[in-house]
């Protein structure tokens, strides 16, 4: 199997723009470049797919280069619903920075931002050398740009597809990049920057792009409950990522592995063997969890990951850091302990039982815990055996209500 069919098997090919593509991509060589707008200050789990397609070009030989979008992130690519808010030029600046250095960590490419090329080029000159190679009309027909005709697009949006073109001249120019890749949503940048290369050199250049990631009901992937899995350890911890990948719905993970991970198609095809033949094990989720987080932050960190979800919900947890529960344990309600109540007390005090007879039936019933260990004895004293580090203790009542104490 070629490296092509291979992307191909993996659903990783949305659109090429020559049929000539599919030889260049076997053979290696290209300098290519992938594109994001600093946002935020991390990427997050959506745009890894795409950051991994150029890795993946570059385990074959090709050169990538990733533009950040110092100046394209103060306009803001259309979306297809409304306008997007702008971030002030130093935010842009602090997030173009927190980019870099992630990237550069995480996949080793060559990092470059437009601002540098895109900052000196006053007004007129923009319309004389770039704006008089788009027509309206062509512009128009780009599917993002009629998707915004009914509620309003602005100038400032409209311009953004002569930006980003402007971007790939200049890389084909001063960078030797021939071909430029994205998301199925950028389709109608890239054949426009395609298309000013070939008015401006006479020369030929490349693009395709990938479908975009989604879930079961074609909602964006990497979504949950609102919050975005970050590649910023930071922000979203190896549990968190473990438990996302974890929880992924059963019918989407074997095309997640194809997508998110290195293993070949023999290694994936064993894999979805035992995914349907004894899906509780859920040996493709432990494994897309495995290799994602691997490839992120290192074998440790999954170990650590593994660790604490294997331990959180266990007895095993007092063998926990107070920090790693704390960590965890993000959503779950944290409240301010005392130590040295009974436990009917205890639970009254702290808001877990509304009334002394509620909690006398919670605990007579074995309905409460503290670090995952039943507490059946009325008279019991919660004190500091009862915490981790001093610190935090995990309480449960009934069979999905958990707290996190803090102790005071």
């Amino acid at each position: 199997m070629t490296f092509f069919e291979d992307l191909k098997w993996r659903g990783l090919i949305k659109d090429i723009s020559s049929p000539e593509l599919e030889e260049l991509l076997n053979k290696g060589g290209l300098t290519f470049y992938i594109g994001t707008d600093p946002t935020g200050d991390s990427l997050h789990i959506g745009h890894f797919s795409s950051f991994l397609m150029a890795a993946r070009l570059k385990k074959v030989g090709h050169h990538p280069i990733l533009l950040i979008g110092g100046a394209t992130g103060q306009i803001g690519d259309p979306k297809p619903t409304a306008e997007r808010a702008m971030i002030s030029k130093e935010q842009v600046q602090a997030n173009v920075d927190a980019l870099t250095k992630q990237v550069k960590k995480i996949f080793g490419f060559d990092v470059v931002n437009n601002w540098d090329w895109s900052k000196d080029i006053n007004f007129i000159d923009y319309l004389r050398d770039y704006g008089k190679y788009f027509s309206v009309n062509y512009m128009l027909d780009k599917d993002i740009i009629r998707r915004r005709l009914d509620a309003g697009i602005t100038y400032t949006e409209f311009s953004y597809m002569i930006m980003q073109s402007l971007d790939f001249l200049w890389l084909f120019e001063n960078k030797n990049c021939v071909m430029q890749m994205a998301g199925q949503d950028q389709w109608g940048n890239i054949t426009a920057g395609i298309d000013l290369i070939r008015k401006k050199t006479g020369k030929e250049a490349y693009g395709f792009t990938m479908p975009l990631i989604t879930k079961k009901d074609g909602t964006k992937f990497g979504k949950s409950e609102g919050n975005a899995i970050w590649l910023d350890i930071n922000k979203t911890s190896g549990y968190e990522m473990y438990q996302f990948f974890i929880n992924t719905e059963d019918e989407m993970v074997i095309d997640y592995l194809k997508k998110l991970t290195f293993l070949n198609r023999e290694e994936i095809e064993e894999i979805e063997r035992i995914h349907k033949e004894k899906p509780e094990l859920r040996v493709a989720h432990k494994k897309l969890a495995e290799e994602v987080i691997t490839f992120l932050h290192g074998h440790q960190e999954y170990e650590k990951a593994l660790k604490i979800s294997e331990s959180l919900f266990s007895e095993k947890v007092t063998e926990l850091a107070s920090e790693d529960i704390i960590n965890s344990l993000k959503g779950v309600p944290n409240i301010e302990v005392s130590l040295g109540d009974n436990i009917v007390d205890f639970v009254v005090n702290n808001g877990i039982c509304t009334s002394k007879r509620e909690a006398r039936e919670f605990i007579s019933a074995g309905a409460i815990s503290l670090n995952n260990k039943k507490i059946n004895d009325l008279e019991y004293v919660v004190d500091k055996k009862d915490t981790i580090d001093n610190k935090v203790m995990i309480i449960k009542k009934g069979k999905k209500n958990y707290y996190l104490g803090l102790v005071k």
